[in-house]
């Protein structure tokens, strides 16, 4: 997701050709189509209008790339399903060369991956408001309002361990008894400055002095969430909106010095598209505030866990919410 390429090099873009492009596969399928209703009933028709949607290879840009292809299919247009796309630099490259008309895209992504900024900003209004003019005045791309949701990194603790040191915050880890600060994280993370070690550091119990290295261990991401879990550790890296979360029970722990970078997803329009069609925007704006970090982790849930379609996920919570209904 943003995951493998938050903080690759800006350079790494560059390199990835057009063709390249053309040459991934990319999930296709059968996307469910409805009746638009509710706050988007009125939006004007866009009956005619070709155009193309793309993702990431992520359940969670999977499913909102679907949810946009169904919002706008419902209005009547015909749409092209690129989602799925493997790599963060192949999605961006192909909306770059315009080979992509919208994707959901994330602030702290589009800030530090691609515009190439070393600090994020911590306010998330602010940090949205930056990479939408900036964006927008370099690449010709439009940032709709974005959605509360932020999938950020995270500490996750079990109930018990939760229970146990009476941690809510990440502020109270150095309440915590040394040789208990356990974590499990990724490799990648330990000695990046905006990771573990600056996380760290931000809140009182440097790596090394306050946290020994031999209290950490390294897994693959998705195993942290099971090893955290099972009590490996009493401290596991999770992504803030992963639907394992809810469904091992684990508790993420408040990042009350906002030391990660803000994640807000947010539909990505090229410019000329959004001025021929500024529909596009009031069709996505209800749709957008509906998506908040305790809906995106029960809908990652039923892909991840219950191993649901991400279109058919898609499909029902804009069904339920009243946005379509079947035709």
């Amino acid at each position: 997701m943003m995951r493998a390429l938050r903080l690759a090099v800006v350079a790494a873009l560059v390199a990835i050709s057009t063709s390249a492009c053309f040459g991934l596969g990319t999930a296709g399928g059968y996307v469910p189509t409805g009746k638009l209703s509710g706050a988007v009933a009125d939006v004007k028709s866009l009956e005619g209008v070709n155009l193309s949607v793309g993702s990431k290879n992520f359940s969670e840009n999977i499913l909102l790339g679907k949810m946009a292809i169904i919002l706008l299919q419902s209005d009547g247009a015909k749409v092209k399903d690129l989602t799925n796309i493997p790599g963060s630099a192949s999605a961006r490259q192909a909306m770059l060369d315009d080979q992509i008309d919208g994707m959901w895209e994330y602030t702290g992504t589009g800030w530090i991956t691609y515009l190439g900024h070393e600090k994020p900003i911590p306010d998330e209004e602010k940090q949205y408001t930056a990479v939408r003019d900036e964006d927008r005045k370099k690449n010709g791309l439009d940032w709709l309002q974005p959605a509360p949701m932020n999938n950020t990194y995270g500490f996750a603790v079990t109930a018990a361990t939760a229970k146990k040191f009476n941690i809510t915050k990440l502020s109270q880890l150095k309440d915590v008894p040394q040789n208990e600060r356990t974590f499990c994280v990724e490799s990648e993370l330990i000695n990046r400055p905006d990771g573990l070690k600056g996380m760290l550091q931000t809140y009182g119990v440097p790596l090394g002095s306050g946290v020994p290295r031999s209290n950490l261990k390294t897994y693959q991401t998705g195993a942290i969430y099971d090893a955290t879990a099972k009590g490996s550790c009493n401290f596991g890296e999770v992504f803030t909106t992963d639907g394992r979360i809810v469904a091992l029970h684990l508790k993420v722990l408040e990042d009350d010095k906002s030391f990660f970078p803000k994640y807000n997803v947010s539909f990505v329009v090229q410019n000329a598209i959004l001025k021929k069609y500024p529909q596009i925007e009031k069709l996505f704006a209800p749709v957008s505030k509906k998506l908040t970090n305790q809906v995106l982790l029960k809908l990652n849930a039923k892909i991840d866990v219950d191993g649901d379609e991400p279109a058919e996920v898609a499909y029902e919570w804009l069904k339920q919410n009243g946005f379509v209904k079947d035709q």
